[in-house]
């Protein structure tokens, strides 16, 4: 077996690829929106659906997610860079990402955004902790679409996004990736079990 370096493991790591998402979270009147690139299918089963993303322990969401139990995941359009950019490149803790994004309260309690492909509203079941990030699985409670009726154009996905994003953006893109690798980086084996809330007594 050859021996790959990291930026080549990383690399082929990356054809594992999944959509470019929106998380939106509220706590205690404090709302936040960002952007991930984690997201999967957890369950095959249609009536019990469930997904879950990855979120950085460093992102303010991330806290916001831990401590409420509840989120709402946007599936985007391939055309929506200026979104991505508005909720992906800065941070939510010292100022309103959403002021000025239409978006309405959900069932939840949590931030749903008008216009996206589709959205899923979820309540945190499971967690898993990964070191740098938390593993977030979550019940599907509320599923809808954006402003139209039914979805149109094509998911964007992280493959689509690195190829596409305007050229003026990959800089600090690039200087904002590094930032969080090195962040993983030191912290990825840091593992500390955890078991969500209310699960404590099941086996």
């Amino acid at each position: 077996m050859p021996n790959l370096q990291p930026d080549q493991i990383y690399q082929l790591l990356r054809h594992l690829t999944s959509p470019v998402v929106a998380i939106t979270c509220e706590r205690d009147g404090k709302r936040n929106g960002m952007i991930a690139d984690s997201a999967v299918r957890a369950s095959i089963a249609p009536t019990v659906p469930r997904l879950s993303v990855y979120i950085h322990k460093f992102n303010f969401s991330h806290d916001l997610i831990f401590e409420t139990g509840r989120f709402v995941l946007h599936l985007l359009r391939d055309d929506q860079f200026e979104l991505i950019h508005r909720l992906g490149f800065v941070s939510g803790r010292g100022r309103d990402k959403l002021a000025g994004v239409p978006h309405r309260p959900g069932t939840l309690g949590a931030p749903v955004l008008d216009d996206c492909y589709a959205h899923f509203e979820c309540r945190v079941v499971n967690i898993m902790d990964t070191g740098s990030s938390t593993c977030f699985l979550g019940d599907v409670v509320v599923v809808g679409h954006g402003a139209a009726e039914r979805p149109t154009g094509s998911v964007m996905t992280a493959t689509y996004f690195r190829t596409n994003m305007p050229t003026a953006w990959r800089s600090e893109y690039e200087t904002l990736l590094r930032a969080a690798q090195a962040f993983a980086a030191e912290r990825s084996r840091d593992l500390k079990p955890v078991i969500w809330k209310g699960l404590e007594n099941h086996e």
